[in-house]
């Protein structure tokens, strides 16, 4: 865990490596201490405010939640990181602020009555690490503490933007804090210049599209992209419809399924578009999952091209994840070629 001592200026922390290789970021202490205060302002937080800190603190997000502690008089209780994280605790003990990954959330909806309660009286809540799910962001609808998926990244000390996930403010785009500059590289993909990176630009691998008012909606990171008879497939965007279909196949039966898209070697094209979900087929045999593969198919003919539609659908026991339990695409697809032949 990095060292918080008193008087040090700066600050050595560890990228998750979920988009890459992990590497080593240097923070100074004045980057965090403006990222403390940005999220105060957003978020309205105010000295005496109970938060609870149950991420990592290795790692960006659980080491900013200390630092607003810190900084802004917060009231920290500290706990490692579990799947509940609001379990231990009755409603007697509310918080006003919190930070969690969508798995906790997820898991903290499902668990008892008190979690429930506690998380309903919260000021605000974060929510980052990992995309939102559409089965997720329509549970949150009955959620009424303000909850905000966060984008940002450990060289932008934590988020930059913020969009809420539910009530009449929810919306697909993300807001920036007032003192972040945005734009587009030659690429098409953000850059980010701000205190946050001691007025240097940062060149990020995200594409997004803006809008007049300065919000943007994140489609994807440019390399994640599938080359398939020359034409280049965006993975996040064929997930995302594909979560939509999986959200409302036959009443939802696979709305709570992990899966992920990517690519498979063909002889021909290079490589085509496969899905994995995570699981036995519901009716649990092979012609149960064939009749899945073809429906799913020719339901996503209207909203994908033929190179985006997946060519075959895969079930798997289990994908494989990162070190900090984020899917791990590309191993869970190399076990996969090692025991399949190719579609």
């Amino acid at each position: 865990m990095p060292a918080l001592a008193v008087g040090q200026e700066t600050f050595t922390l560890q990228t998750s490596g979920s988009t890459g290789q992990p590497k080593t970021i240097l923070l100074t202490r004045a980057q965090m201490v403006t990222s403390a205060h940005w999220t105060a302002q957003a978020l309205g937080l105010a000295p005496g405010d109970r938060a609870l800190v149950c991420l990592s603190v290795t790692y960006i997000a659980g080491m900013m939640m200390l630092v607003r502690g810190f900084e802004l008089g917060l009231h920290l209780t500290v706990i490692d990181p579990v799947s509940r994280p609001l379990a231990p605790f009755a409603p007697a003990e509310p918080f006003d602020f919190t930070a969690m990954v969508p798995l906790q959330l997820h898991a903290t909806l499902h668990g008892h009555v008190h979690e429930r309660t506690i998380l309903d009286s919260m000021k605000a809540v974060l929510i980052g690490g990992a995309p939102v799910s559409l089965a997720l962001e329509e549970q949150l609808q009955r959620v009424p503490a303000p909850l905000y998926h966060t984008y940002g990244m450990t060289e932008t000390v934590s988020h930059v933007a913020l969009r809420r996930l539910n009530g009449p403010q929810r919306s697909d785009r993300f807001v920036p804090f007032a003192e972040v500059r945005l734009g587009l590289d030659a690429r098409g993909c953000l850059t980010i210049t701000s205190a946050l990176t001691r007025g240097e630009t940062l060149y990020t691998n995200d594409l997004v599209e803006f809008h007049t008012d300065g919000s943007f909606r994140w489609l994807g990171r440019i390399d994640n992209v599938i080359n398939s008879g020359g034409v280049k497939v965006h993975i996040e965007q064929v997930e995302r419809v594909l979560e939509s279909y999986l959200l409302h196949y036959q009443g939802g039966v696979y709305a709570e399924r992990r899966f992920c898209v990517g690519p498979f070697p063909h002889p021909g094209l290079g490589h085509v578009v496969i899905a994995l979900i995570e699981g036995e087929p519901c009716g649990g045999d092979p012609a149960a999952a064939s009749a899945f593969a073809t429906a799913l198919r020719t339901s996503l003919q209207p909203a994908l091209t033929p190179y985006e539609i997946p060519r075959q659908v895969f079930f798997v026991p289990q994908l494989l994840e990162t070190r900090t339990g984020k899917i791990d695409r590309s191993a869970t697809i190399q076990r996969l070629v090692a025991q399949h032949p190719a579609p």
